[in-house]
């Protein structure tokens, strides 16, 4: 099975957003302002395809298996993610008319993976740590530093494949109130 990782394109909107939204579960709500799946679903499409927010197709990668979306990773900064979040805050305020904050979701200085996830018809085919494996190889290439994410308490598989590849969490976490733990892996340059 030959697994292809490549940047997402604003046309990986429908194929992608569907897995996202499955993954970040009741953040999709608060990243979007909108309650009701349709609209959710319309709406993170929508900010998808634009270019200033953290789940932009500029900050998304596409795991493909014969040309098909087999999983997809989020990836970006901190640094990134203090304008990003910026940005989606002021999108939501100025949506609702009302001032949004975003959780922040990352410690300053770390490469952060916002979002891993495989579409299930393929998972348990090693693509989830493809492309964990291909965060950390973007992470190396950048001059190395600390890879980050964070799981649900109780993702337990999950937990147990970042303690398999080198993941210590560090503390525990909240984002829209939900208790997460903070996991990082340091990564050395090329």
């Amino acid at each position: 099975m030959d697994i292809n990782i490549r940047n997402a394109r604003a046309e990986d909107a429908h194929a992608a957003v569907p897995l996202i939204m499955e993954a970040i579960g009741d953040i999709a709500m608060q990243i979007t302002g909108e309650t009701e799946e349709t609209e959710v679903t319309k709406e993170f499409v929508r900010l998808f395809t634009r270019t200033d927010n953290r789940h932009s197709y500029l900050y998304t990668y596409i795991a493909e298996i014969e040309e098909k979306v087999a999983g997809v990773l989020v990836f970006y900064s901190a640094e990134q993610a203090i304008t990003l979040d910026a940005n989606l805050e002021q999108y939501l305020s100025d949506k609702k008319g009302t001032k949004v904050k975003i959780d922040p979701e990352t410690l300053p200085g770390e490469w952060y993976i916002d979002t891993v996830v495989v579409d299930p018809t393929y998972r348990g085919k090693g693509i989830g740590t493809e492309l964990l494996n291909y965060a950390e190889q973007l992470v190396r290439s950048f001059g190395g530093g600390k890879l980050s994410l964070n799981v649900e308490t109780e993702k337990y598989a999950a937990i147990s494949l970042y303690n398999r590849l080198s993941f210590d969490t560090v503390c525990p976490w909240t984002i829209i109130g939900e208790p997460f733990y903070h996991m990082v892996k340091t990564v050395e340059a090329n």
